[in-house]
């Protein structure tokens, strides 16, 4: 994780970088257009479900289980294939986030363990846990390289210590910051995206940006593609402020594209077609 330098508030000091401000102040009209869509007052249940059910199949999309929406919708079993696993982890994790909100900003990792145990849905000693030396990765995404497990922890420790003090961050940046480093670090043996993706969500909806949980960035990072997507990543590992900032543009720009889809959702409602 980079910071411009040392300072009470590491992660508010990046929304000094180049190009951040505009981020930031473009989602927040973003989101603001949701939520002043006149079906909102009326259906904004409706508006959250079907942007969890996107949110999901999105996230697993970046995950290489690229479904339409419809057979999402269609599905009821997802024990079958890997394909299915992957779906139906996702589905579990978007659930379970809001069980968390509570929870995140007194013990992050807490939080972080359960959303791994609920992705793994299975009782294997490597679930809950950051991996320890020598325990393989398991991950369809590939992002830089592995850091070991001894920075892993070290690094997990500074982010929760950083979520825990709070402090005056976007929560665009928080959000950016707290999903790029579980990419970077891949702390458990497995489902690191699926994870990180939704502590993102997380962070947007518990900072109040988005409380309604109705802009999925996850829908948004799968439209923008997997190939923007490790890009962008590669950017943030490498520390400079320019590929923190291109990264922290991105998670906004996802964001943009998950508000737009549920604008979308509210027109047509409101049409009578949904």
């Amino acid at each position: 994780m980079s910071t411009t330098g040392a300072t009470a508030d590491p992660l508010a000091a990046l929304g000094s970088l180049p190009g951040v401000a505009d981020s930031v102040e473009s989602v927040r009209k973003a989101v603001d257009r949701v939520y002043g869509h006149r079906v909102m007052r009326r259906r904004s249940n409706e508006i959250t479900s079907e942007a969890a059910l996107r949110g999901a199949r999105g996230s697993a999309a970046l995950s290489g289980v690229d479904w339409a929406l419809e057979e999402v919708r269609r599905r009821s079993d997802f024990s079958g294939d890997d394909g299915a696993r992957t779906m139906g982890a996702a589905l579990r994790l978007t659930a379970e986030a809001g069980q968390l909100l509570s929870i995140w900003r007194q013990s992050p990792l807490r939080v972080l363990a359960r959303l791994h145990l609920v992705a793994a849905a299975d009782k294997a000693e490597q679930v809950g846990r950051p991996r320890q030396e020598g325990e393989p990765v398991d991950e369809p995404l590939t992002g830089p390289d592995l850091p070991s497990a001894a920075e892993v922890h070290g690094r997990l420790d500074g982010l929760s210590a950083l979520i825990i003090a709070g402090g005056s961050a976007p929560a665009l940046v928080t959000a950016a910051v707290v999903h790029g480093e579980l990419l970077a670090l891949r702390p458990f043996t497995s489902h690191n995206g699926l994870v990180a993706r939704t502590a993102e969500r997380i962070v947007l909806v518990g900072s109040g940006l988005d409380p309604k949980s109705v802009c999925p960035a996850e829908a948004g990072h799968a439209e923008l593609g997997r190939e923007a997507y490790l890009k962008a990543l590669k950017g943030y590992a490498s520390g400079t402020p320019e590929g923190v900032a291109g990264w922290i543009a991105h998670c906004g720009r996802a964001v943009e594209l998950g508000a737009r889809e549920s604008t979308a959702v509210c027109e047509a409602l409101q049409r009578g077609a949904a």
